[in-house]
């Protein structure tokens, strides 16, 4: 079975709606908790399988569930109660086909979700979705080159998330604030951030548990963030142990993680002038890439295929070629 049936099964069995007698269209006369659950269920669902092979599969289910909420909240009976609980939930989809959206590298259909989803959270005043979706467009903004924008956004999540009490929803905003500051080329308030973010996962335990969608924020995303703010400063050589950290410390079901990390590392590498080692990390990515599809990983591959083309050496060629090859054929299967 191929990485598209299995998303595609798995995703069947996880949020099928079989509830009621519209099965036709999947849509509920009357709602109740049970509904909701199972179509939470599904949400948690799409997180795992995003996790682990990355967006490109999974947007097309997510946008369904996401359709399938809103028929529901639009053509279905419910309490109050539930309804507020289903327009959550729909935020909180159309946040997540944002973030894979932005994982996929179409950060203007991203941007349309994520403006989808603050529009809810603002709706039902509900801060804890609200410090998601600034988190997340910080993110894009200085993935795309807005490092200012990414500051305050990073700032603004911050101000909201500061009532939870959470050292580790505050580790992960510190962060965002730290690449954020380093690409505004702020080395030093990003060093600080950064530390700062360092010091707060250190406490987690000791203030209130990080909501479940900042789950993989720890170790390995600290490490990554040194690496980046290492390379980010022509600094290669101090950016390879962070990065190798972050591999080791990567759980191996965020397959999509490893595979950019991994890519990550071999670009440091290859910049620091260790070529073979650089080549052979980009080849042994491949393994890891079978199982993903991620606009964003791919990017990174283009650029480290592009960099071996340009060194002289066996290793670097012979690399070369076996990235080109993989990227012919992600064109052939689009």
């Amino acid at each position: 079975m191929d990485r598209r049936t299995f998303v595609a099964d798995s995703i069947g069995l996880a949020a099928g709606l079989a509830v009621g007698p519209r099965e036709s269209t999947g849509v509920p006369d009357a709602v109740g908790t049970a509904h909701l659950l199972e179509l939470r269920e599904g949400l948690r669902s799409l997180y795992t399988l995003d996790d682990a092979y990355g967006g490109g599969d999974v947007r097309s289910l997510a946008v369904r569930h996401l359709r399938r909420v809103r028929r529901i909240i639009n053509t279905s009976s419910y309490p109050d109660t539930i309804g507020r609980q289903l327009q959550l939930l729909a935020g909180e989809t159309a946040e997540h086909c944002a973030w894979l959206y932005y994982d996929a590298d179409e950060q203007d259909t991203a941007r349309r979700y994520w403006g989808e989803a603050l529009t809810t959270a603002t709706m039902l005043h509900d801060a804890g979705l609200q410090v998601l979706i600034l988190v997340s467009l910080s993110m894009q903004a200085s993935y795309e080159g807005r490092p200012r924008d990414g500051y305050d956004l990073a700032r603004a999540a911050h101000s909201l998330a500061v009532p939870f009490g959470s050292p580790a929803l505050l580790s992960l905003i510190s962060a965002r604030e730290a690449r954020a500051l380093a690409l505004m080329k702020d080395q030093s308030s990003a060093r600080k951030r950064l530390a700062d973010s360092m010091r707060m996962v250190d406490r987690s335990d000791r203030g209130r548990p990080a909501p479940d969608w900042a789950a993989f924020h720890g170790q390995a995303e600290l490490d990554y963030a040194q690496g980046l703010l290492y390379s980010d400063t022509g600094h290669h050589k101090a950016a390879v142990p962070f990065l190798r950290a972050a591999l080791a410390h990567q759980d191996r079901s965020y397959g999509r993680n490893r595979a950019l990390y991994r890519m990550t590392l071999a670009r440091s590498l290859v910049r620091a002038g260790e070529v073979d080692e650089g080549a052979a990390e980009a080849v042994g990515s491949l393994t890891h890439l079978e199982e993903v599809e991620s606009g964003r990983v791919n990017r990174r591959v283009a650029e480290v295929r592009d960099l071996l083309r340009n060194v002289d050496a066996v290793s670097a060629r012979d690399a070369a070629y076996e990235l080109t090859e993989y990227t012919t054929q992600l064109k052939g299967a689009v």
